[in-house]
């Protein structure tokens, strides 16, 4: 997968990526004050190939002028119908702002619906107030059964069959 939007670059994660897709993912919790969790939630980080792409989900990084600025993440889960949770979307402060994260999550959506899922499941967490106002703007539902233990928030959008 290949997506430009200004001059950010969205491509499949790769495995020399995986230090600099885990040290943005460690700066933006550590900036909203949230743990990096190696052995927890983040070891599907740690190991792309068997939690991502042997698991039929994807991973990509985002490169603004050749320097890494975020990632954006999906893979099927059991909860809800068809369902796929997308997962490790963030960016980094100099990223935000320009429309890049409402395009990372457009473009997943579209991903997602091409392989013929039918929902979509986000967890997040209250201090992430603009990732919450970007889920709630695009349709995303609230829901109940947080499974990661740092967030309070989930929910949950049925896809458009016509995507």
């Amino acid at each position: 997968m290949q997506a430009l939007y200004k001059d950010f670059l969205i491509r499949d994660w790769m495995t020399v990526d995986r230090a600099p897709a885990a040290d943005i993912i460690r700066s933006v919790l550590a900036e909203y004050g949230l743990g990096w969790e190696p052995e927890g939630a983040d070891r599907d980080v740690l190991d792309v190939e068997a939690c991502y792409q042997k698991a039929g989900g994807e991973f990509w990084v985002i490169e603004q002028q050749g320097n890494f600025v975020g990632t954006g993440a999906y893979y099927p889960i059991q909860r809800g119908q068809n369902a796929v949770e997308i997962r490790k979307m963030y960016l980094l402060p100099e990223a935000r702002g320009q429309g890049v994260g409402r395009f990372l999550l457009q473009t997943l959506e579209t991903a997602i619906a091409t392989r013929h899922f039918e929902q979509i499941w986000i967890e997040t967490a209250s201090v992430l107030a603009e990732a919450v106002k970007l889920y709630e703007s695009s349709g995303y539902q609230p829901a109940t059964g947080v499974e990661t233990e740092r967030c309070d928030r989930v929910y949950y959008k049925w896809l458009d069959r016509t995507m």
